[in-house]
């Protein structure tokens, strides 16, 4: 039977009951699809999980009603561990999934069904611990959706449309707007008649910006639950979460209200120093998972040679990944990322007095949609001398750039706090969880941002961040990169290696407890009190640097060796604070900046 003559009939006998599930359980007799939807991992520990988490859960004090929410098959596997663990410490946990192995693409009911009759089964090993309810099966086809839900999936359904086909401007009438609008609403209406009916304490829902987990986080928020989201970021052993808010924002408020102006310690600025050093080589360190550069650092003098850079000042504009979900959803004052760019390339056409320097994310080589090269060539076909671009695979490292700057214009990358670091004034131009922290220029309009751009041309000497803004850039990035993700046992990435190396009997340990038990608490809806989190040389109580818990084989080569503790060790003097900043405030002190405001405006 040809492809297109077996959709029909799967779409047929989807719509016949228990069709779907029969087959499933004669043909495939309860083993895994031969799909992408893959639950094998879970199928395989659910069994010994289960039974530990029994155990433990007898001396466990009674907890909280939770409801976690998940789609896609290793969100599903994911939240059920979670669920698993968190039933161990005496909570009440139920599973609400849709069984989808992909966002973007249509699948028929029949193997949806089928799916779903696999994840059905997988989870009931955990029963009665953990509970699970397919919205596939559990749709309320008559709840209404009130317009302020509905606002909220359109929302969401922009956003997924756009990270999907990476592009800012979307058509309404695309097939992935409208598939993605038929899921966000069937789930919404779905969850919306459950929550209404088994009102949890809390909800706990990874991501929630994008996908029915989008929909989802709104739909609590909606009915005024708690809610927990949570994502992973290049960390491991580190959870980003946020409380009643969204953690692809990355709200770092409280964080920063608790901690600024409390200097770094020397071995928390040696450590910050470490990895700020890791990340312009190119290097993996500690228990990051990701190299940020491809290519080595050669110091910014042979950039400036390579590049044909003379003594006019240097503008660096460093793009993000369209797409990227950490970017959707943060205009300030454009209408999207790439008019931002726009504009600002027509401003600099004409300003042959200085350099301008456009560097694309490396990233772009992964993407497929609209390239920042094209936003820039559709606005100058062929660029002035004065103009140079940088294609995201051209051998050039971005700190290299970042040393002969003398302004940096972000939209929402990590570069722009990297460039504070160095003494570069820069200008923000998106929202994003470093903007007004007193260490950047953030303009809410495109007439104080052209006034600001002009303003700090004329002299940028005189813009260059004081000592006082340096040592404030690096201690928000120590809090950032340190504080703000906290320690959690499975990242999303390899969480049955994690899994393996520290499994539910370890976690729930006392000595598990004292090393992950706040991030559980926290997640189940006590807050996070930035005031309490308190260090001991460069460490949090979460994280004691003697814990001999764990064992194996580390990610950093080093047998037994816990992650996140750096290698240098002693105690320095105070003057080291200083001069593990040197290089990056030496030139904002010598050349006596007026202190201008920081905001813009």
């Amino acid at each position: 039977m040809k492809v297109a003559g077996k959709e029909v009939v799967k779409q047929l006998l989807g719509e016949v009951p228990f069709t779907a599930e029969l087959y499933w359980l004669l043909r495939q007799r309860g083993k895994p699809l031969q799909s992408r939807f893959s639950l094998r991992h879970l199928q395989a520990e659910l069994p010994e999980m289960v039974k530990q988490a029994e155990e433990l859960r007898k001396s466990a004090p009674a907890g909280r009603n939770v409801f976690i929410f998940a789609t896609l098959h290793y969100w599903i596997e994911h939240t059920a561990l979670l669920g698993v663990a968190l039933a161990a410490q005496g909570h009440k946990v139920t599973l609400g999934y849709m069984p989808y192995s992909e966002w973007q693409t249509p699948i028929n009911r029949f193997d949806l069904r089928r799916q779903n009759a696999y994840a059905a089964k997988v989870l009931e090993q955990a029963s009665p611990l953990l509970g699970s309810v397919s919205f596939l099966t559990a749709r309320s086809m008559f709840t209404r959706v009130p317009d302020e839900v509905m606002d909220a999936v359109q929302k969401v359904t922009i956003y997924d449309t756009q990270y999907t086909l990476q592009v800012e401007d979307i058509d309404t009438n695309s097939d992935v707007f409208k598939l993605r609008l038929e899921r966000n609403t069937e789930v919404a209406r779905a969850v919306l008649g459950y929550l209404k009916a088994n009102r949890p304490d809390v909800v706990i829902i990874p991501n929630g910006t994008i996908q029915e987990l989008g929909v989802v986080y709104r739909v609590a928020r909606f009915l005024k639950i708690p809610t927990t989201t949570y994502e992973f970021g290049d960390q491991r052993q580190r959870i980003w979460l946020a409380q009643n808010a969204e953690v692809m924002r990355q709200e770092t408020d409280r964080l920063w209200q608790a901690r600024e102006g409390s200097s770094l310690t020397p071995e928390q600025l040696e450590r910050m120093r470490a990895l700020f050093m890791a990340r312009q080589r190119g290097a993996l360190w500690e228990n990051f998972a990701r190299l940020w550069q491809d290519t080595p650092a050669e110091g910014g003098e042979k950039a400036r040679a390579a590049l044909g850079l003379d003594s006019r000042p240097v503008v660096l504009l460093a793009t993000n990944v369209l797409g990227d979900s950490l970017t959707l959803g943060r205009q300030v004052f454009s209408q999207s990322m790439a008019e931002w760019i726009s504009r600002t390339v027509q401003y600099f056409a004409g300003r042959p007095d200085v350099q301008f320097v456009i560097r694309v994310h490396p990233g772009e080589v992964l993407t497929h949609g609209l390239s920042m090269m094209d936003v820039v060539k559709q606005v100058l076909p062929r660029l002035p001398e004065h103009i140079r671009l940088i294609a995201p695979k051209d051998k050039v490292n971005t700190y290299d750039l970042v040393e002969v700057a003398d302004v940096g214009l972000v939209y929402t990358t990590t570069v722009g706090m990297e460039m504070a670091m160095f003494g570069v004034p820069v200008i923000v131009s998106g929202s994003t969880h470093y903007r007004g922290r007193g260490f950047t220029n953030d303009p809410d309009s495109w007439v104080t941002y052209f006034k600001l751009l002009g303003q700090i041309l004329s002299k940028p000497s005189a813009y260059r961040l004081t000592r006082q803004q340096v040592e404030s850039a690096w201690e928000y990035a120590y809090r950032f990169f340190f504080e703000y993700p906290r320690p959690f046992p499975w990242h999303l990435v390899r969480v049955w290696d994690d899994y393996k190396t520290r499994p539910l009997s370890a976690v729930c340990s006392p000595e598990g407890m004292e090393q992950y038990g706040a991030t559980f608490k926290y997640l189940v809806g006590e807050t996070v009190d930035w005031r309490t989190i308190l260090h001991t040389n460069g460490h949090t109580l979460e994280q004691p640097a003697n814990s001999m818990l764990f064992h194996g084989n580390q990610p950093d080569g080093k047998e037994g060796a816990p992650l996140g503790i750096p290698e240098t060790g002693g105690t320095r003097t105070s003057s080291a604070k200083v001069n593990a900043v040197r290089s990056a405030a030496a030139r904002a002190r010598s050349r006596k900046p007026q202190n201008p405001k920081a905001n813009g405006k």
